[in-house]
């Protein structure tokens, strides 16, 4: 798929491993991995950083592999919920700091471009996850409230 805002093909970031059965060097059962993804969720790490921390840590390629659920069900059976979807969290992030750095640089007309195109990405997905009805039929972006959702 083309990117957004640039002329490029682009790749995805990595490949999955081939194999759909657990592999035999991972010991830790899947009430195990389960534990360890709700332990992780509870000190704040992203779904993403679940999967990164087990995969370095633990020797674990795929939750879902081993559990056979993703990290996302996994955490929705333990009623852990996040105020926003990661992907939309990480641009408003990003958003909120191109903000704090034209408050200081006003003149940076590259980074004002930035700051467009990250907030169309963010209307973007904000208008999928609304058809999706992840999140409310209300929700508005408004940079200055969302800073209180995205910094906690």
């Amino acid at each position: 798929m083309a990117r957004m805002h640039s002329r490029k093909k682009g790749k995805s970031g990595s490949t999955r491993p081939a194999r759909r059965e657990k592999p035999v060097w991972v010991e830790l059962s899947s009430e195990e991995v389960e534990n360890e993804v709700v332990k992780l969720a509870r000190k704040g790490f992203s779904q993403s950083l679940i999967g990164v921390v087990l995969r370095d840590s633990h020797g674990i390629p795929l939750v879902k592999v081993v559990t056979g659920k993703s990290i996302n069900q996994i955490l929705k059976e333990h009623d852990i919920k996040t105020p926003l979807p990661e992907d939309l969290t990480n641009l408003v992030k990003k958003a909120l700091n191109l903000r704090k750095h034209l408050e200081s640089n006003h003149k940076d007309l590259h980074s004002k471009l930035g700051l467009q195109r990250t907030e169309s990405k963010i209307y973007r997905l904000i208008k999928y996850y609304k058809s999706k009805k992840v999140l409310e039929s209300d929700f508005k972006y408004d940079p200055q409230k969302i800073r209180t959702i995205v910094m906690r």
